[in-house]
Order: C-alpha cells, then structure tokens, then sequence
C-alpha cells in the first residue's frame, strides 16, 4: 500500500491542537474519482485557521488542511481525466472537511478538478493559488461593473497579504492606478515594485467613522479586511463606483448606512471562489496563463518545503505574511 507524506493536525486536548509531518497510507484518503499526485501547494488564511484547529473551518480532526493543490492525475474513474494529465483543484471541500493539499496524494470527485492551461505550469498555478485566483475574480467583477483604467484610481486594501498583492500586480498589468492600503510600512517598496502608485496606511481606513459619506476618493476597490475598514472604503468610493469584496481580515460585521448605495450608486461586490462552476474557474485560469499572466510572480512568492510549513502558517495567522507562499511537495 502507498504511503505519503502530509502535515496531519490533530485535537491533543479540548481546544488544543498539535501539527506534525506524517507518513499515511492511501486507503487514509476519501473516496474520490481522481487521485493527484500533489506537486505544488499554496499556503491561504483558511488553512492557517484550520491549521489552528479553528472548527468553523473544519469540524473534525486529525485533519490535513490545504485548499490549493496542483498535480498529476495518477488514477481516474472519470472520462475527462487520464493518467498524467496536469490538473488544478482549488475550493469546494478540499482541506476544510476533505483531507487537503499540504499531503503529496489528494483523491477528489471528478467536479472539482480542471485541467491546468497549457501556458501555465503547475508551479506558476499554486504561485497564485486560491489567493491569486481570488484576486482575478476581483478584477473581474470590477471590470464587468464598467471599471476601466480612465476611471480613476483603484484601492487595494490588505495589499501584502496573498490576495491584495496579486490584485495590486494584475491591476498595474492591466493599466489601472493602484493605490495600495497596507499596516506594514517595512513593505512599501515591495508594493511599489508590484505595481503601486501609492501606498497609505491602513489605520486611515480602520477606524470608525460616524459620518455617513466621505470625500469620494477611489473609482473602485479589491477589498480583503471587511468591518470598519470596508464601510470607510465604500463610503469613499466615487459616483458609480464599485468595491470587490472577499475577505473579513478586519470583522465579518458590515456596519453602515445604505446612502453610498442610494446617493452615490455604489455597487458591492460579493466574490466567491470556492463554490463557483467549474467552467468559470477554467476560463479565470485561462486568463491568468495568457492575456492576465504576471510575469514576476517570483517576487510574490517564497517557496517552501514541509519543513516550514508550520512557521509559514503561523505568519499567515497572525497577519505577518508578505505576498504569496509556494509549498513544494516534491
């Protein structure tokens, strides 16, 4: 029987919980149509909460966390997968309740696997992850909300953390003005070397304000953090303007009034990556391999190897974290 490496989180006691590097056996894993022969990973918030032992991730341990895995296809009941083809499987269950990436096998249905572009390696794939892709599908949305780069300038809040530093560069690629919004100041000329025009300091945005509108600064807005920091943002959205919104960094809370929406026409954004069919993910990634490709995706990304896994995952935590981690399974 195969065995496979993985980080294996376990409940040693009630509410305390115990990573460590183990050896499994095949049969360990779910039933599934494809098997992947995991080669990349990517490091995300949702994994270091369920690395954590946060159980609003994932109910039940021991548990091997991972939202992002990219590989080759080594057995398959389905039709559209054969031995060898290069797939990508990010979202739906993997890694919140379905044993995840961080392990060098994953066994999946069918439906959650996409084949990886042919422009794209598997490295460059994880190098974006869940994080990247998420970030694209805000881009997206902005741009089918009428956003084009005349529009008028486009903030980035978070912008060091996963999503906001692919945000920050696919904008800049796509010929938008970045404004980047960001508590570490040490990261200033990483921002600016991603793209950024302007850098601000995020306490500008986090606190609360009573006044229902503020001075219309942005045309639009990638927005991670949520509570206070999103109701600033999209009080401070221009006429007609749009906020992009996937993450809770901040709060989950949304604590404002509805006046940017009835006298200013603003639009929010809701963006999901997890639960979203197939045939969108595929032309997202389609986009990212070919007229949305970054080319310096080495600077956001540090790769890793199980040995750091654990350390990376804990700057993921605790909002340390700087652009994008690669985890190498090979």
């Amino acid at each position: 029987m195969e065995k496979f490496k993985s980080l294996l989180v376990e409940e040693v006691a009630e509410k305390q919980f115990q990573a460590s590097i183990r050896q499994r056996d095949l049969a360990e894993l779910p039933e599934g149509d494809v098997l992947v022969r995991v080669q990349y990973s990517s490091l995300n918030y949702k994994d270091a909460l369920s690395a954590s032992g946060n159980k609003a991730v994932t109910q039940s341990y021991p548990h091997t966390p991972g939202i992002d895995a990219a590989g080759k296809v080594v057995m398959s009941t389905s039709p559209d997968f054969v031995e060898g083809d290069e797939v990508i499987v990010t979202g739906y269950d993997l890694g919140m309740n379905t044993s995840g990436g961080f392990a060098q096998l994953i066994r999946v249905p069918a439906g959650w696997v996409i084949h990886c572009p042919e422009a794209m390696s598997l490295r460059q794939a994880m190098s974006l992850g869940t994080a990247g892709f998420t970030a694209a599908l805000c881009v997206e949305k902005l741009i089918v909300n009428g956003l084009t780069p005349a529009s008028g300038s486009v903030l980035v809040t978070g912008a060091t953390g996963g999503v906001g530093s692919v945000a920050v560069a696919l904008l800049h690629k796509l010929g938008f003005t970045v404004v980047a919004s960001t508590g570490k100041n040490s990261s200033h000329a990483f921002l600016e070397q991603m793209g950024a025009a302007q850098v601000i300091d995020r306490n500008n945005l986090a606190e609360v304000n009573p006044r229902p509108l503020l001075k219309e600064q942005w045309a639009a807005a990638v927005d991670v953090v949520g509570g206070d920091t999103l109701v600033n943002v999209i009080k401070s959205i221009s006429y007609g303007g749009s906020v992009a919104c996937c993450g809770l960094v901040q709060s989950p809370a949304l604590q404002g009034t509805v006046l940017p929406f009835i006298l200013r026409g603003v639009n929010l954004l809701g963006v999901d990556s997890v639960e979203l069919p197939t045939a969108t993910k595929a032309e997202i990634w389609r986009k990212l391999a070919h007229e949305w490709k970054l080319e310096n995706l080495d600077a956001i990304c540090t790769e890793i190897d199980f040995s750091e896994l654990e350390a990376s995952l804990g700057k993921v935590l605790k909002g340390e974290a700087v652009g994008r981690y690669l985890l190498n399974l090979n």
